[in-house]
């Protein structure tokens, strides 16, 4: 199996590119989002460190943004991603006899998730378009969008370790192109 791994900034685009691979997908946001509804395990270790924010089962992420800093999404960090790791080691048991996997990581190599073997493809987003889109979402806010980002590697780094990047300041067929000519690639 041959793992290729999505990075690149918040809002850069890197579900949108992973998912037009067509290739079995693992999405750690969604995973996140899983966890959250789902693992009660998780929401009394957080309830345990934020008794006071984290009240009810199934976790709310309003809750969570009230108590965002860094400090604290080193805690929460350290809870969920244990969880999350899990998620992926049973995506790609699941999906080992499969060709390619895809993974839309956000903190892929921050998290030291990334093997030598692994495919990096970086997605390259001008910033006016990124706080563009996360404003679209309808809950951009700076303060967080900055702690996350802070988490993250420069992006001239993400560039040095990637082989393949995706422009993705073009229209949609201009992305879906680049997919094509890399996934040619991959096969040749």
């Amino acid at each position: 199996m041959i793992r290729i791994a999505v990075i690149g900034e918040i809002g850069s685009g890197k579900t949108f590119i992973s998912k037009n691979f067509r290739f079995p997908m693992f999405n750690a946001d969604q995973e996140v989002n899983k966890i959250y509804k789902h693992n009660k395990y998780c929401f009394y270790k957080l309830n345990k460190k934020f008794p006071k924010q984290i009240k009810k089962f199934p976790i709310l992420k309003s809750d969570l943004k009230k108590i965002l800093n860094k400090k604290n999404i080193k805690i929460i960090s350290k809870i969920v991603h244990p969880y999350v790791r899990l998620g992926l080691k049973k995506f790609l048991k699941k999906n080992r006899s499969k060709k390619y996997v895809v993974l839309d990581v956000p903190l892929f190599l921050e998290n030291k998730l990334n093997k030598k073997s692994d495919i990096l493809i970086y997605v390259k987003t001008p910033k006016e378009t990124i706080i563009k889109r996360l404003k679209k979402r309808g809950n951009y806010n700076k303060k967080i969008h900055n702690i996350l980002r802070s988490r993250q590697l420069k992006n001239n780094k993400k560039i040095k370790l990637s082989k393949y990047i995706i422009n993705n300041s073009l229209n949609k067929k201009n992305i879906l192109k680049q997919i094509k000519k890399i996934k040619k690639n991959l096969n040749e």
